[in-house]
Formats: C-alpha cells, sequence, structure tokens
C-alpha cells in the first residue's frame, strides 16, 4: 500500500512537469528531449518557432511571477498562482492517466497496431459535475480519439450518435474517480501478451 500511495503521489505531482522537461512516458526518440527545446526530436522543422516563442512567453510569466512576489510575498503567490497551477497539473495528469488505464484496455504492438485500434484503446470516464468544467472531455474521450476536432459543446450529442456504431466497443466505466484511481493503480501495474498464440501483439494489463 505505501509503494502504490507513493506511486500516485508521484503521478499527480510531478508527472507533468517530468512529461514537459524530460518527456517521460512519451515517444521514444532514441536521444534526450523535452518540451521547450526547439531542437527537440518532438517538433517539426514548421513547429521550432513556436516553440522559441512560447518559451518567450514562459520566461516572460516567471519574471512577472518574480515581481509578484517581491510586491506581495511568496505566500501570497504559492495561494494564488502555485497550488491552482499543481491543481491544473494533478488533473491533467489524473484525466490521461484514468482514459487510458483499464483492464479493460489492450496494448498494441506493431504486428496489431493499427489507427482505429489505438483510438478505441481508452475508456470514457464520469468525474460529476467536474464534467462540465472539463468542457465533457471526460465522458467523451472515445469520441475525442476518434475525431478530436469535433468541438466540445457538441460532444456529448456526438458521443450518443456513435455508441450505438461502436458497440461493445465503446467503453466506460462510471466508478467514482478517486476510487477507480486507487483500483487502476493496483491492478493495472503491467502488461503481458495475449494468452491467444494468434494475437501475441495484443497485450493486456495485469496486477502484481
Amino acid at each position: 500500500m505505501p509503494t502504490r500511495i507513493h506511486s500516485i503521489m508521484m503521478k499527480l505531482t510531478l508527472g507533468f512537469p517530468l512529461y514537459l522537461l524530460t518527456n517521460i512516458s512519451g515517444k521514444k526518440y532514441g536521444r534526450f528531449a523535452n518540451h521547450f527545446d526547439p531542437l527537440s526530436p518532438i517538433f517539426t522543422d514548421r513547429e521550432r518557432i513556436q516553440v522559441v516563442l512560447s518559451d518567450i512567453g514562459i520566461l516572460a510569466v516567471l519574471y512577472a511571477t518574480k515581481l509578484l512576489v517581491a510586491a506581495k510575498g511568496a505566500a501570497w503567490v504559492t495561494c494564488m498562482y502555485l497550488i491552482p497551477v499543481l491543481g491544473v497539473h494533478m488533473f491533467f495528469v489524473l484525466i490521461t492517466y484514468l482514459h487510458h488505464t483499464h483492464l479493460s484496455l489492450p496494448h498494441y504492438d506493431s504486428t496489431e497496431w493499427n489507427w482505429i485500434r489505438g483510438a478505441l484503446s481508452t475508456i470514457d470516464r464520469d468525474f460529476g459535475f467536474l464534467n462540465r468544467v472539463f468542457h465533457d472531455v471526460t465522458h467523451t474521450h472515445v469520441l475525442h480519439h476518434l475525431i478530436s476536432y469535433i468541438p466540445h459543446y457538441h460532444a456529448k450529442e456526438a458521443r450518443d450518435a456513435i455508441k450505438p456504431v461502436l458497440g461493445e466497443f465503446y467503453k466506460i466505466d462510471r466508478t467514482p474517480i478517486f476510487k477507480a484511481m486507487w483500483r487502476e493503480a493496483k491492478e493495472c501495474m503491467y502488461i503481458e501478451p495475449d494468452e491467444d498464440s494468434e494475437h501475441k501483439g495484443t497485450y493486456w494489463y495485469h496486477k502484481m
């Protein structure tokens, strides 16, 4: 149990900053990659100037934060800015983790993967009143994988339209969110190949 608590806390607090800084859990590029380096293999040549502009914006915000600390004090800035930012990071990781981690979700290697299989390897979750706060992406995430450009204000309508088409391939879990997080951290520890010899390129979650 202490290990599970530690794993959850590390994901929620450090997961997003580490992803940005080191590309942890992201695509492997064969060399170091982060989201602030315009020469990073993550980006195309067309995107590099946008990364530079983004970095300038980040430096401007850091300087403004320094001025705020001088004017208002570190405690005020922590309460009014740092804690809300960490909250955003926490929910970003929580949402991403829960939408892609479930015993019913397969993983594929290159022998089995195709676009539609990859797109359907996700699950809708019910975040209660927070569904509205998150513009409904939490309970329309399967749709988001399939048609990412549908605006959020049409997402529920579109989700309801595709559910009969997807049938058994549409997945939703209404388990309360923090209970689901605890369960997935316990049961989805690693992946192993499908026991069916014809689908060795398909992998399923297992617990220790």
